[in-house]
């Protein structure tokens, strides 16, 4: 595609986003990429994308901007760009947690279209499930955003006000996970695995589990009964972890993540 981009913020997230980019045939060459620290991107420009300092350089050569920066960066940075940003030319994808559309219009002070996006780290192996808000879209620009994402995992189109409790769930989610997994880990070693087999095992359990789910459209409960035999090792297990607070822990987690994010 010819659509010219420019992915403000080349940390992981910009990188992995850029390469997500190419896989969805966008053009390396209409990709711009930035970051203060430019020698960090060189794996970037060997694969044809232009890499630069110059957040002003990137805007003035795009059409669309991708903002991949911390919440602290965000203002100074807008302040930046906002006098290279053209009526009718520029469309900005934000993917700052925390930071509202209105805010961002409010900085650059030029009617364009402004919209959210909140991907998590699986976005680094296509593999993301990435929350979108685009609120009064048009020529395109849904399909558009749509078509970026679509080589980098699932994509779902919410109001604003949900994309903070998508951080949590799709962003943080992530690492709750993860932390699921630990323990299914330590626990497979506590009853004779090598951590190295411990980790296959329960790597793709989860990943089974959630392809049943995804394939089948199942509840989970429905795929837990079919593994669940009265008086079994299974329901053993799973009420032994409901008596120590396994649900109400992570919901509650959930909802504290949630809460301090209000803060």
């Amino acid at each position: 595609m010819d659509t010219k981009i420019a992915i403000i913020g080349g940390g992981n997230l910009g990188t992995a986003i850029a390469k997500g980019l190419m896989k969805s045939n966008f053009s390396a060459q209409n990709i711009y990429v930035t970051r203060r620290k430019i020698e960090l991107l060189q794996g970037l420009k060997a694969q044809g994308i232009k890499i630069t300092s110059s957040n002003p350089k990137a805007v003035k050569n795009s059409e669309v901007i991708i903002l991949t920066l911390k919440p602290y960066k965000t203002d100074k940075t807008l302040e930046e760009i906002a006098p290279f940003i053209e009526k009718d030319r520029h469309l900005i994808l934000s993917m700052v947690s925390g930071v509202s559309i209105e805010h961002i219009k409010s900085i650059i002070k030029t009617e364009i279209p402004v919209f959210r996006a909140m991907p998590n780290t699986a976005i680094a192996i296509n593999q993301s499930m990435t929350c979108i808000a685009a609120p009064n879209s048009k020529n395109g620009h849904k399909e558009l955003i749509k078509t970026m994402f679509s080589n980098l995992g699932e994509t779902v189109f919410m109001n604003e006000e949900m994309m903070d409790a998508a951080t949590v769930l799709a962003a943080c989610g992530i690492a709750f996970v993860m932390r699921f997994i630990r323990a299914m880990v330590q626990g497979g070693i506590e009853i004779g695995f090598d951590a190295k087999t411990a980790s296959q095992i329960a790597n793709q359990t989860v990943k089974g589990a959630a392809e049943l789910l995804i394939q089948n459209g199942l509840h989970p409960e429905q795929e837990i009964d079919k593994v669940t035999t009265p008086k079994g090792y299974t329901i053993s297990g799973l009420n032994e972890m409901e008596h120590n607070g396994f649900s109400s822990s992570l919901i509650k987690g959930i909802l504290l993540s949630f809460n301090k994010m209000g803060e």
